[in-house]
């Protein structure tokens, strides 16, 4: 996605089984880690605008599991589940992602937060089992739906700054 002349992430493909994204907010990393960890702070920026995202579970701790809906404009309901592996405040989140309708297909999320001078580097990495997972992941439009995600994500955290 691009705003203005600047791209607003970057993605790389580091081996056949990884996606590599990166995003600056302007915003202390507390804040952002604190996005990404609220309950509350979810269905404000996670998925499309299109969406309503519904926090059904979401406990944030090593072992707990979160597992979120989307809800379209028809009323159609999507389900995304996983469970959180590492938790280090304000610097990484490790979590398992799989989209309900598709079992199976589990995909292991980094997330490192860096600050410097007030804004955050988010680094997103995510582990495929194979290269057709990710190969398909990204034929999904899943760059373009991180892209809306993040810009959502940016907008609350100025509110919140």
């Amino acid at each position: 996605m691009v705003t203005g002349n600047a791209p607003t992430h970057t993605l790389t493909l580091p081996s056949d089984q990884e996606i590599v994204m990166i995003r600056v907010f302007d915003a202390p990393r507390a804040l952002v880690f604190k996005a990404f960890t609220d309950p509350a702070s979810i269905p404000l920026w996670w998925g499309p605008r299109s969406t309503t995202t519904i926090v059904d579970q979401m406990d944030v701790r090593p072992g707990g599991t979160w597992r979120y809906l989307h809800r379209g404009p028809g009323g159609e309901e999507y389900g995304f589940r996983g469970e959180y592996r590492e938790i280090v405040p304000p610097e990484r989140i490790v979590y398992t992602f799989e989209f309900e309708p598709m079992p199976g297909h589990v995909v292991v999320d980094t997330v490192t937060l860096t600050e410097q001078g007030g804004r955050t580097t988010m680094t997103v990495t995510s582990h495929f089992s194979s290269r057709e997972d990710r190969d398909g992941m990204i034929a999904s439009g899943m760059e373009a739906g991180a892209a809306e995600s993040w810009d959502r994500l940016a907008e609350l955290l100025q509110t919140m700054v």
